[in-house]
């Protein structure tokens, strides 16, 4: 009975988390061809504080709202197109950072210093696979690609990492402390 209790909490975190995932989305600030927005800085709380598993999942479920049509990307948009667009890798690329993320946690130690680790290779998972999507969808070489999709982030994604590390830790230390979340997911 406890067992299902815990999961039921962790799926109702998870889907509070992929609606903060969509509220992240709407603040952006408008570049060429991929704005930079919230949603990162989201992706790495929700992992921080939710683990691989659980993280990567209110990804999906935040991927899934919005592939449905419900305008929960950025510009409050939706549909099965913007996957299929330009940003689409780095939609994509979330549900692998959050795994990443959380999985680097899991095997070495919800901490601050750890966590900005783990998000700063999130930010990197989540490049990747915007930068390679971009290149394929507009046919763009890979200096074209990095120009568009990695430059323009890495500063203002090394900040978002770190408050994302911080606000993650300091949330998650407080839902353990509350019994809402346990302090180790291998237990569960």
């Amino acid at each position: 009975m406890e067992n299902q209790r815990n999961k039921l909490r962790m799926l109702i975190l998870c889907g509070m988390f992929a609606a903060i995932t969509a509220v992240f989305a709407q603040i952006e600030i408008p570049l060429p061809i991929v704005p930079i927005s919230g949603q990162t800085l989201a992706v790495g709380i929700a992992a921080t504080i939710l683990g691989s598993r659980y993280g990567a999942l209110a990804m999906i479920v935040y991927a899934g709202l919005g592939a449905a049509g419900l305008p929960v990307f950025a510009e409050a948009k939706g549909g099965l197109h913007i996957l299929a667009g330009p940003t689409g890798g780095y939609i994509i690329g979330f549900i692998a950072a959050a795994f990443i993320t959380g999985f680097v946690l899991e095997k070495t130690k919800f901490s601050l210093p750890w966590a900005l680790l783990a998000n700063v290779i999130g930010m990197i998972v989540t490049l990747g696979f915007g930068t390679v999507w971009l290149k394929i969808v507009l046919g763009l070489s890979w200096t074209q690609a990095l120009a568009a999709g990695v430059w323009p982030f890495i500063a203002v994604g090394l900040i978002k990492a770190a408050l994302a590390s911080w606000i993650g830790i300091s949330v998650r230390r407080r839902l353990v402390q509350a019994k809402l979340l346990k302090q180790y997911f291998h237990a569960a």
